[in-house]
């Protein structure tokens, strides 16, 4: 017979978490003696001490590391189970996550949410943002079940659907009062060399990072998203290709020139995207909706905005 169980993990887990059995009990709403005699029992059974009493603080004992950190993995199968049943019961999944390009601001889905929640109320939503390479390998490590707007090719191995939604032209920018806003030639990759260039970061953790638009041994500031860099642009810190959206706004106003180069960006194709052979009742809607007229639109609309520096 198993002498582990998922409520006392649980319990050890609350435990180190908060710092107490006190606070762990507030947290799982049950009285301290039950908590208590839940870790004695489990110390018991195990043969093993899981926690140093220090007063009313505990700190876990090698063991007790151990424990937890092979339990949490434990918990969270658990939880996935239990989500996966309430899924193929209910037919709506408990909670959807949305994924989008930090080049898209998440007010934009904000209609789309408040209808959601009309037909939907039992799904929980999430609206993460990730840069590049890293909303992709959201998708594939289960961390969104949708995307919005992604650019470039997904990973190879498949597993996931992509629809493509639309296409953004770049332009290369800078301050008047860079440099290379007095070449009056075209700039090649010898005028680029000697100055910063500004770029965003990838937020892929795993997947092989996406560098654009940077020369071998740059200088580069890397900034963590397309509103910064756009920031740091107007203020005369670098150079780099913006989304014409949001440039044209800085051009008109004198803050950025457009400056022609030798090796333009190439259009960027963005898509939805989402995992193959899954058909919650909750992602069903959101593809529905999001295929209806006028996305991309509202996409460009949430682009990065120039505002004011300082």
């Amino acid at each position: 017979m198993l002498r582990l169980s998922l409520e006392a993990l649980q319990i050890v887990d609350a435990i180190d978490r908060r710092g107490s059995f006190a606070a762990a009990g507030k947290e799982l709403h049950r009285v301290p003696s039950t908590i208590s005699y839940t870790v004695s029992k489990l110390e018991d059974e195990l043969g093993v001490q899981v926690f140093e009493r220090h007063g009313p603080r505990v700190t876990l004992t090698r063991a007790g590391m151990e424990l937890l950190k092979e339990g949490r993995y434990l918990l969270k199968a658990a939880h996935d189970l239990e989500e996966r049943v309430r899924r193929v019961a209910s037919g709506w999944e408990t909670e959807l996550a949305i994924g989008m390009d930090s080049m898209f601001s998440p007010l934009m889905l904000q209609q789309d949410v408040s209808a959601f929640y009309q037909v939907a109320k039992q799904t929980r939503l999430r609206v993460l943002q990730e840069a590049l390479g890293g909303a992709w390998e959201a998708l594939i490590e289960r961390r969104a079940d949708l995307l919005v707007g992604v650019a470039g090719d997904g990973p190879a191995g498949g597993g996931y659907v992509s629809l493509p939604i639309g296409t953004v032209s770049f332009v290369f920018a800078v301050a008047p009062s860079h440099p290379l806003a007095a070449v009056d030639t075209s700039l090649s990759r010898l005028h680029l060399q000697p100055h910063r260039a500004i770029s965003v970061a990838d937020s892929a953790r795993r997947l092989a990072p996406r560098t654009v638009g940077l020369l071998l041994g740059q200088d580069s500031l890397t900034v963590p998203s397309m509103q910064a860099k756009l920031d740091y642009q107007v203020a005369g810190l670098g150079f780099g290709f913006l989304p014409e959206p949001c440039a044209r706004a800085a051009i008109a106003a004198g803050l950025l020139v457009e400056k022609q180069v030798e090796e333009p960006k190439p259009d960027e194709t963005f898509y939805l995207a989402w995992r193959s052979g899954e058909n919650g009742a909750a992602l069903e809607w959101w593809l529905a909706r999001l295929r209806e007229p006028g996305l991309w639109p509202r996409l460009l609309g949430a682009m990065p905005a120039l505002r004011k520096l300082g």
